[in-house]
């Protein structure tokens, strides 16, 4: 059993912060241990299986910045605490520090605004590292140091993004990533289909076995031609699926007596996947296989069997249209819920078996749905975001990235019931006017990212059933959020 203890100091800032029960260790391969956290009086304690050395992550409050996940640097188990503000603020200068290291290999130039700032956190940290014997001063000048060295990020970020979106639009002469969203299922004829075309250049049309084929034998298609038409209308590229959503209420509910017989449980969804593929063959191009494979609970399949049926559900899918482009969705993919202890699989691991296997998938779908729980990703700055895409770059396909941010945190009835919005929120509570400013950074991060070729919001209208609460561009009563105009400014701008 392994064993990191952490001091906090002033001892006050455990009285608000719940989210220290989420903290969770790392080994030098990335891999999330599970780890369980316990908090007696100003000790955190965490334990996992393993004592080899490893990074402590954890959402922490920082002023001006919201709680955004931190990272100490690579430790050992000793006998003596650690002083975790002093290790937080040690963690994050190195993260910025090798960053603009790798950044300037690429011919970027960082703003002297940042050498600035970043030189300030450092001296903090230093001062902080010499006064250890007197705990309280040094976490002190170490939450300082943190705060300058997440101004710092920050500053880093703006610059590589101006730089980076600048290159590419000498190159191509405009963004080259698509830009689109999750077409609900009664927009065509509806009051929002022209704001919606109007908004995006790409569609994601829910085609969808849950949806399709409730009751088993009998296929609704209807709604989805629907769907397909109205995007060939109005010239807009289809991406289609999730055919099978391995998530939560994912999966048709007469498939439960099924469950514990996979054998017949793959010919029953591979049979759906050949259906829907060949039905629209040559109107959609790009599909999305499977989705929430990497933590999915439907019909209580365990890992390994998860992963042999997205492998033959992209091999049913290569079968019937060879032309096509097939992507999977995985959520979560800092795979911190690996934490919890049951799953063996990050997500990366996961989508690199699926490459290996040489089956057919030409792109990932990253979810990112921050601020929501307990399915959400935890809340990362704009350099966290930044690398782990460079990360997930590294397996040499597409990614297209899913993003939900919420407008509020109230209870909304369209939403999935075990799904809630996350509290405390990001720097300012969840309002239309956070989702709307979070929305634009990181689109903006992301169309600077040569490696992301689309960027999908999760739904459109708050009004029609949907995943993730208040996560729409548009009001239930029809009216758009701030978050639409930001899209607006965007499409706009590419035109």
């Amino acid at each position: 059993m392994g064993l990191m203890r952490f001091l906090v100091h002033p001892q006050e800032v455990l009285g608000d912060w719940p989210e220290v029960h989420r903290a969770h260790i790392s080994g030098l391969d990335g891999r999330i241990y599970p780890t369980r956290v316990e908090v007696a009086g100003n000790l955190i304690t965490c334990r996992r299986p393993h004592s080899d050395s490893g990074k402590l992550h954890v959402p922490w409050p920082v002023r001006g910045h919201g709680r955004p996940v931190l990272s100490t640097a690579s430790l050992r188990e000793r006998e003596a605490p650690y002083l975790l503000a002093l290790e937080l603020a040690r963690g994050k200068l190195s993260e910025i520090r090798d960053q603009c290291a790798a950044w300037q290999l690429l011919r970027m130039a960082p703003p002297p605004e940042y050498q600035a700032i970043e030189q300030s956190a450092f001296r903090l940290f230093s001062r902080a590292t010499a006064l250890q014997e007197n705990a309280p001063e040094a976490s002190r000048l170490a939450v300082d140091s943190i705060v300058q060295a997440c101004q710092a990020a920050q500053v880093l970020v703006e610059s590589y993004i101006e730089q980076r979106l600048a290159v590419r639009r000498h190159a191509v002469g405009h963004a080259p990533t698509l830009l689109g969203c999750t077409l609900d299922a009664g927009l065509p004829g509806s009051r929002g289909e022209i704001p919606f075309c109007d908004l995006f250049g790409a569609a994601a049309a829910p085609i969808e076995w849950r949806l399709i084929e409730p009751t088993e034998g009998k296929y609704e298609w209807e709604p989805v031609d629907a769907l397909v038409g109205c995007c060939a209308d109005h010239r807009l590229l289809v991406r289609g699926g999730p055919l099978i959503d391995l998530g939560p209420h994912g999966m048709p509910e007469w498939l439960s007596p099924w469950q514990n017989d996979f054998l017949n449980l793959q010919s029953f969804v591979c049979d759906f996947i050949e259906t829907a593929v060949s039905r629209y063959t040559g109107r959609v191009r790009m599909w999305e296989v499977s989705a929430h494979a990497n933590t999915g609970v439907a019909l209580g399949m365990g890992e390994e069997n998860r992963l042999a049926l997205a492998a033959r559900t992209l091999e049913a899918a290569t079968r019937t249209d060879s032309d096509s482009q097939f992507f999977i969705r995985v959520d979560q993919p800092w795979s911190e819920y690996q934490a919890r202890g049951q799953h063996r699989l990050s997500a990366f691991q996961f989508v690199d078996a699926l490459i290996r296997s040489n089956i057919g998938l030409q792109g990932v779908n990253l979810e990112i749905a921050v601020g929501y729980r307990p399915r959400g990703s935890m809340m990362r700055d704009l350099l966290g975001l930044s690398r782990l895409i460079d990360g997930w770059s590294q397996l040499g396909v597409q990614l297209d990235v899913t993003l939900a941010l919420p407008s509020s945190d109230e209870h909304d009835a369209q939403a999935e019931e075990d799904l809630e919005v996350d509290r405390p929120a990001w720097e300012a509570p969840w309002n239309e006017s956070t989702q709307a400013r979070q929305a634009l950074e990181i689109v903006r991060l992301l169309m600077a990212k040569p490696a992301v070729t689309g960027i999908f919001w999760s739904h459109f209208d708050d009004g029609r059933p949907h995943q993730y609460p208040h996560a729409g561009l548009v009001r239930p009563d029809g009216n758009p959020k701030e978050a639409f105009e930001v899209f607006r400014n965007f499409q706009h701008a590419r035109s």
